[in-house]
C-alpha cells in the first residue's frame, strides 16, 4: 500500500532517530493491519519513523524507530534481547547516496513496497523521495520487517531489519 502522508516532513535528519522497545502505540498517519500465520502485526507510519506492533499468543512486542523527544537511545547498529519465549533481534545502517543514486534507490524501493500485500509506503508532499517504507513477512515460525527511512536532503536512507522467533530451548548435553 502506498500512500500520501498529510503532514509536513519533520523528522529531517536521520542522526535524530532513536530506538525503543515496549512504548505505547504512537499517533500514526498510515497503519497496515496484517494476519500472519497466526500473529497480529500493525505496521505504523509516523512520519519519517515507525512502529511496529506485534502480537502472538505468546506475547507482544513493539518497536518504535523515531525522533523521540527525550530518548537517551540512539539507533543502535544491533540489538539481541529475549522478551519473555521470543528473542528478538534488530539491526540498522546508514547509507549514504548520490543525488542520482538515491533517486533510483528511492523509485526501487517504493515499487518493491507499494504493491505487495505486506507493505506499507508513505511519501511526503513537495518531495517523491522523502518516505517511509515497510515490508514484512513471516517465515520458519519467525515475523521479520524491513524499514526504509528516505532523508533527501542529506542522501541517506536509513534501512533497519527486525526478526522476532521463539526461543529454541537449550540442547542437552
Amino acid at each position: 500500500m502506498l500512500t500520501t502522508l498529510q503532514t509536513a516532513y519533520s523528522d529531517t535528519r536521520a542522526a535524530d532517530l532513536a530506538w525503543a522497545l515496549g512504548r505505547e502505540p504512537l499517533p500514526a498517519l498510515a497503519v497496515l493491519d496484517l494476519e500472519l500465520a497466526g500473529a497480529r502485526l500493525q505496521m505504523r507510519l509516523l512520519g519519517a519513523s515507525h512502529q511496529v506492533l506485534l502480537e502472538e499468543k505468546s506475547g507482544a512486542c513493539s518497536e518504535t524507530v523515531a525522533c523521540i523527544p527525550g530518548s537517551r537511545t540512539p539507533l543502535p547498529l544491533g540489538v539481541s534481547k529475549r522478551l519473555g519465549e521470543w528473542e528478538y533481534e534488530f539491526a540498522a545502517r546508514v547509507e549514504t547516496l548520490s543525488e542520482g543514486s538515491f533517486a533510483g534507490r528511492a523509485q526501487e524501493l517504493l515499487a518493491l513496497v507499494a504493491d505487495h500485500p505486506h507493505g506499507l509506503a508513505g511519501t511526503f508532499p513537495g518531495s517523491p523521495h522523502a518516505f517511509t517504507a515497510m515490508l514484512a513477512q513471516r517465515t520458519e515460525g519467525q515475523v521479520r520487517w524491513h524499514t526504509w527511512h528516505a532523508y533527501p536532503q542529506e542522501g541517506q536512507l536509513v534501512v533497519t531489519r527486525t526478526r522476532m522467533g521463539l526461543r529454541k530451548p537449550a540442547a542437552a548435553l
